[in-house]
């Protein structure tokens, strides 16, 4: 197998010279620090993504492919490629135009944002199936809360000995409530699958101006969506935002509870060396976002298949 080559910003800057022209050096960094770093700044009007190997490439081209099916559908940005191609054999750059905003980590969504990302959720259901198989978009298939679950529960232990969460709170995610929030058959979408807050780009005023990182997209659970929500704006606004969208009590219980057990372990295996980024800081946000309290856990009965419980 070939070695991939070590992006470096004399790379990067031979590399988008060649595509905008000019006769000074643009000003090129990298988004964020690492050893290969694959996504670099280049000057205040674009950003350029490098795929680091054959499988990123091969996800940056249906990428492509994917937001054009996309953005006539959803009501905020999708990024567009200023040009594309290969930077090394076999391995593909886009260069994009740099989206305005900040990341969705930074900024508080508004009433307004979240009503933009209930148009998201609604575009995204709306997006055929069959032509985002057509593009490569894989199937996913939904996961076990059940297993999540006890996942969790034995998380929320490790974290009560170093007081870092109460075990109490994962009580009222029973067995018997695991079960009846399973994914419903015939529900897959197109999931974003990656909503975190650096893939939202938000507005000071709380809008929601964009949505980047495209190439985990599925079709599958939409919960999964409600979920990354959920550690970016917060449990009520997710499910509020879920709510606007259509989708019923069952889908946004369960997208809140993906949320809820993924945050306890990863911060879990976080604080036990388990993982790499994102840092524990991080992680304990998140955690404290997705589990602030909503109306809607306290007041729905769920009672076998309910046909409002899916769009």
């Amino acid at each position: 197998m070939t070695q991939a080559p070590t992006p470096t910003a004399d790379t990067v800057r031979r590399l988008v010279g060649s595509l905008l022209g000019g006769s000074t050096e643009p000003d090129v960094r990298p988004v964020a620090a690492g050893a290969d770093p694959a996504t670099w700044w280049v000057g205040p009007r674009h950003v350029l993504r490098l795929a680091p190997d054959g499988d990123a490439a091969v996800r940056q081209r249906r990428e492509l492919r994917l937001r054009e099916l996309v953005r006539p559908r959803v009501p905020v940005a999708v990024p567009t490629s200023v040009a594309h191609g290969e930077w090394a054999p076999g391995l593909t750059y886009t260069l994009d135009a740099r989206l305005t905003g900040g990341s969705g980590e930074d900024h508080d969504v508004s009433a307004l944002g979240e009503a933009d990302l209930a148009a998201l959720l609604t575009g995204m259901r709306e997006v055929p199936g069959r032509q985002a198989e057509a593009l490569g978009v894989p199937r996913a298939a939904p996961r076990s809360l059940e297993t999540l679950r006890r996942t969790a529960e034995r998380a929320a232990r490790r974290l009560a000995e170093a007081d870092e969460f109460d075990p109490a709170r994962p009580e009222r995610l029973t067995g018997q409530a695991s079960a009846q929030l399973g994914a419903q058959q015939g529900t897959a979408v197109l999931v974003h699958h990656a909503l975190a807050g650096e893939h939202l780009v938000v507005g000071a005023d709380g809008r929601v101006r964009g949505v980047l990182g495209w190439t985990d997209a599925v079709l599958g659970d939409p919960a999964e969506d409600i979920a990354g929500l959920a550690l970016c704006v917060g449990a009520p606004a997710a499910v509020r935002a879920a709510t606007l969208a259509g989708y019923g009590a069952r889908p946004c219980l369960r997208g809140l509870w993906l949320a809820r057990c993924d945050t306890v372990v990863q911060l879990a295996d976080a604080l036990h060396g388990r993982s790499g980024p994102p840092p524990a800081a991080l992680l304990r946000t998140r955690l404290r976002r997705a589990w602030e309290p909503i109306l809607l856990e306290r007041v729905t009965e769920l009672r076998g298949d309910d046909p409002d419980d899916a769009p």
